[in-house]
């Protein structure tokens, strides 16, 4: 029997339009994000000192309360993702459903907790008594969003886990317009002032959700999927998001531990730690853009049972992380003359900052491949070996950083202390791919 010759694997340049395709987009819905918080804080300033102080506090909180349960749009992406590769959209739409519905319970948790809790809250992140009372008033208002904000980040998933992340990136950009608008009107025109902001930001996250919720309610009828809740499938999706939300919240401790001895070593080292952090938040949004290309690609090609691409595209992404490393690396040493003074006129944050920014700029091609591989991982939904990767990388890490005070090291001892927690990352992640436990195809893991 003469047998059809076997299709050729995808070339390297189909790779790169997935991945461009895929990544760009979720390069400008990540970006999006923050920049809630910098519209609210640049109408509330204008309030008053108390008043953005108040805003501070409130918005770390949120943004905390939040953050964790970033798993809901990891582990959907993966789930969905397979289906998708499988060929079966219902089913890939209904398991986006369980994601959107353990959002919604989760938000309504949060919500609870937090509603009666705030002024505690507040004193707790040590609000002063100024700024206090518009902390609490920002919190409580805007923490009614939350489930929004998950039900926002669980949909994401499902987009991209079907391939698309183009629509996240124009609701993204509505929000934003409209949250800007908002914002004003209702603290300026209505005279609300801080809670006019909370107002117009929770307005804003509910028609986010309510986009959102039309464009997944639309392709669930198209293919036929359920919308009602399904205890079962809630429940999967719950311990999927497990292992990702102890990954999620040991690489915050991993932040924290840092931030909190660049505070015992001096204002000058914590002003200075602050600026190169923002800095390398914005280098880590445009990475994890290739990490969600990959969880999308990687996904798909585990569900369709071609564990040939997966590691060809997987390989592809390496590359891609290695030379935007590279990339950014190179970026931040020629730019660091013009962009410093930016942020401080002070000589002495400078000085302190410049040697620790080389640091950084050199640990660059490490943080690209940690996080491909950190996507590659999560869309082979192997979530569980990232958990225990994670805390390793924790264990090791907390104690050097906490001896940097110890021996007198400043910043730039602190910096290559996290340089060691990313190749310590990068070591676990490569082994794993390198073992090849991670590839299980088949439209479940």
């Amino acid at each position: 029997m003469i047998q059809a010759p076997a299709p050729l694997p995808p070339s390297r340049r189909r790779h790169d339009r997935e991945i461009i395709s895929l990544a760009v987009p979720a390069f400008g819905a990540l970006v999006a994000e923050p920049l809630f918080v910098m519209v609210d804080s640049a109408v509330v300033g204008h309030l008053g000192t108390s008043q953005l102080a108040g805003l501070a506090v409130a918005a770390a909180l949120l943004t905390t309360a939040v953050s964790v349960f970033v798993f809901l749009a990891y582990a959907t992406t993966a789930a969905v993702a397979r289906q998708v590769g499988a060929g079966d959209l219902a089913s890939a739409i209904r398991q986006g459903m369980d994601g959107l519905w353990l959002a919604l319970l989760l938000g309504i948790f949060v919500v609870a907790i937090m509603l009666p809790t705030a002024p505690w809250l507040v004193d707790v992140f040590g609000a002063s008594d100024t700024a206090a009372p518009y902390a609490t008033t920002y919190l409580r208002i805007s923490s009614l969003g939350i489930p929004a904000m998950l039900v926002v980040m669980a949909a994401t998933g499902v987009l991209r886990g079907l391939q698309d992340t183009r629509t996240p990136l124009y609701v993204a950009i509505g929000g934003f317009a409209a949250n800007g608008a908002l914002n004003a009107g209702l603290v300026y025109g209505a005279g609300l002032g801080i809670a006019g902001s909370a107002w117009g930001t929770v307005i804003a996250q509910i028609a986010m959700a309510a986009a959102y919720l039309v464009v997944v309610v639309r392709g669930a009828r198209r293919h036929g999927a359920s919308l009602r809740p399904d205890a079962e499938g809630i429940k999967a999706s719950a311990q999927a998001g497990v292992p990702l939300l102890v990954r999620t919240l040991s690489l915050r401790a991993v932040l924290m531990t840092a931030t909190a001895v660049a505070a015992r070593l001096g204002d000058t080292e914590i002003a200075a730690h602050q600026i190169i952090l923002s800095l390398w938040n914005l280098m880590a949004f445009a990475l994890d853009a290739i990490a969600i290309a990959g969880q999308a690609i990687i996904g798909r090609y585990l569900g369709a049972d071609d564990a040939k691409g997966a590691r060809e595209a997987c390989r592809r992404m390496v590359q891609w992380g290695i030379a935007s490393g590279v990339a950014f690396g190179a970026l931040i040493v020629l730019a660091r003359p013009l962009f410093v003074p930016l942020f401080t006129g002070d000589q002495s944050v400078q000085d302190t900052l410049f040697p620790a920014l080389l640091v950084v700029a050199l640990s660059q091609p490490i943080a690209g491949v940690v996080f491909v591989l950190d996507g590659v991982l999560m869309g082979a939904g192997d979530g569980r070996y990232l958990a225990w990767a994670m805390l390793v990388t924790l264990a090791l890490f907390a104690p050097v950083a906490l001896l940097v005070p110890t021996f007198g090291g400043g910043l730039t001892a602190l910096w290559w202390a996290m340089a060691l927690m990313m190749t310590v990352r990068m070591v676990t992640l490569w082994l794993r791919t390198r073992s090849g436990k991670w590839i299980v195809t088949g439209a479940t893991r």
